[in-house]
């Protein structure tokens, strides 16, 4: 008997460069013992077993695609998200809170409160990269429970600190766990079907502003009764429910395949086909090549050197002026205007060092306000990201602060600077979100997680630069600070322009082996169910 090797109809043939591109597929071809024709469209007939042949392959890409967006996602949402609030927000949020009530008590210097937030980005500058490493060497969900189990100990601890050294070194090291956190969403991203995805990783960032909302309203409740040390202690429980459900997050399929774990990977998309009520793809999960995992150098091959750079500078802006933002509302507000800056500045030298003040329930209020102004950046961004594509709407959005920030060197009112601010504020956050969908998107799965890494290492650099230029030389020129932070944005939104990769409409990469892009073009005209095949042709 002759071996029949065929496509099916509306199948296209692998390209050349897919089958030398490092991924090793294994090719069955087998006898058949009953020959049950079945009639072509030109008459002629094949035994009816090689209707289904069994060189047809899938990817983890098409498999995700094929089982699409279920129970299983919307479950994985809610715990990426507790995640994204009980740490990055909650554990950053408390940092406003914490040290004017510290400052007060323990008759801190102003240096010394500011030393107190700075130690926490260093610690999550620290850490970032090395969480990365640990994640694409050993595995999202390790690092992510690692992590969070580190923060929820060291954060707990926090609350018993007897002295300011103790709370400074303590603090430290929530920092460092809270590195790790991002990675979260490398994990979320890689359950997510194409057309899901951008949307779903905003709608995580709500969980953001839900933590800080959140926060606050347990400082309102917490603080005039039992004290910030049981603030520190019950804003870190949150971390314990996710620790448990940690449990429940399957480790990601993509991961499984390039560590050569293709039963564990197979496995998991079965569980996720049930869960979510839809079949699993037909043929064989093709095993890609393994490489060498979480290695610092293959961020800078030909193909991802510039990419690297560009995101570097941009997570970097991000941050920059992202948290300087914060820190000039608060001086903006207290003078009135930005041109009462200046003679708010010789009224508060002519008082007392010692002088401080606890924070009011309308110092809460307008924190709450202030959170709340990201909700409207994160429903633009939800809007535009998938119309305009990833780069665009990160250049926009840089654009827009840069320009709000050009109108506060005019003496405006309470009102109109407020109005400002907020839509500074909303923009800057969305190109946050923005950043976030697209860095796993454009690196493949063996870098993935140390890409995300490093960006958010980058973007720390910023957060710990912005004190002294939004602080410190806005004490010597206003002017200056807001050329500064919009002059910044104006490189990064160039810089989002520059980027060589526009992720929108594309699948993620599996193979660093592969072009860009290769194997992502039209993976979204795959239907449901279908599969690929090797053959390249009838014969």
């Amino acid at each position: 008997l002759r071996v029949v090797k065929f496509r099916r109809t509306g199948e296209s043939s692998r390209s050349d460069e897919d089958v030398i591109s490092g991924e090793h597929e294994i090719q069955i071809e087998g006898v058949c013992t009953e020959l049950e024709p079945i009639e072509l469209e030109d008459g002629a007939a094949v035994p009816k077993e090689f209707a289904n042949p069994t060189d047809d392959t899938f990817m983890v890409e098409d498999a995700v695609e094929a089982i699409g967006f279920g129970k299983f996602q919307w479950k994985l949402s809610v715990i990426t998200g507790l995640a994204w609030a009980s740490t990055n927000a909650m554990e950053m949020m408390i940092l406003s809170i914490l040290a004017p009530q510290l400052h007060c008590e323990w008759r801190l210097p102003s240096w010394q409160v500011a030393l107190l937030t700075s130690v926490v980005f260093v610690g999550m500058m620290s850490s970032s990269t090395l969480w990365g490493n640990i994640s694409d060497q050993y595995g999202r969900k390790t690092g992510l429970k690692i992590s969070v189990l580190w923060t929820l100990y060291y954060g707990i601890l926090s609350g018993f600190a007897p002295v300011y050294s103790w709370i400074l070194v303590l603090r430290g090291l929530v920092g460092f766990g809270i590195g790790g956190v991002p990675q979260s969403v490398t994990l979320y991203a890689e359950f997510l079907p194409m057309k899901a995805r951008a949307k779903c990783i905003l709608l995580i960032e709500v969980f953001w502003a839900i933590g800080t909302v959140f926060e606050v309203l347990l400082a309102v409740l917490v603080m005039p009764t039992l004290g910030w040390r049981w603030l520190l202690i019950l804003s870190a429980l949150p971390l314990l429910l996710f620790a448990v459900l940690c449990f429940w997050l399957p480790e990601s399929a993509r991961y499984d395949v390039l560590s050569g774990n293709q039963e564990k990977a197979i496995a998991t998309l079965k569980r996720i086909a049930t869960e979510n009520g839809a079949p699993m793809p037909l043929g064989k999960l093709i095993i890609s090549r393994q490489e060498d995992r979480g290695k610092m150098r293959d961020l800078f091959t030909p193909h991802f050197r510039w990419t690297t750079l560009l995101l570097w500078f941009i997570w970097f802006s991000n941050a920059f002026s992202y948290y300087g933002l914060v820190l000039l509302t608060t001086e903006f507000f207290q003078a009135g205007d930005v041109c009462s800056i200046s003679s708010r500045r010789k009224e508060v030298e002519a008082k007392c060092s010692l002088t401080c003040e606890y924070l009011t329930e309308e110092d809460y209020t307008d924190l709450l306000w202030t959170t709340l102004s990201e909700f409207p950046g994160v429903l633009v961004t939800l809007w535009i990201i998938d119309r305009i594509g990833r780069k665009k709407t990160m250049a926009l959005s840089f654009l827009v602060f840069s320009f709000c920030s050009l109108l506060l060197f005019l003496c405006v009112g309470r009102n109109v600077l407020t109005v400002l601010l907020f839509i500074a504020r909303a923009f800057i956050s969305g190109g946050f979100q923005a950043a976030y969908v697209y860095t796993p998107e454009v690196y493949p799965t063996a870098t993935r997680a140390l890409g995300l890494g490093t960006c958010s290492g980058m973007a720390r650099v910023g957060a710990l630069i912005t004190p002294f230029i939004a602080q410190v030389m806005l004490e010597s020129s206003v002017y200056l600070t807001l050329v500064v932070y919009s002059g910044c944005c104006l490189l990064a939104a160039v810089a989002s322009c520059f980027l060589p990769i526009e992720t929108k409409g594309r699948g993620l990469q599996e193979s660093s082996h592969k072009e860009w892009g290769q194997e992502m073009v039209g993976r979204g005209s795959h239907s449901p169910g279908v599969t690929r095949s090797n053959s390249g042709s009838q014969e």
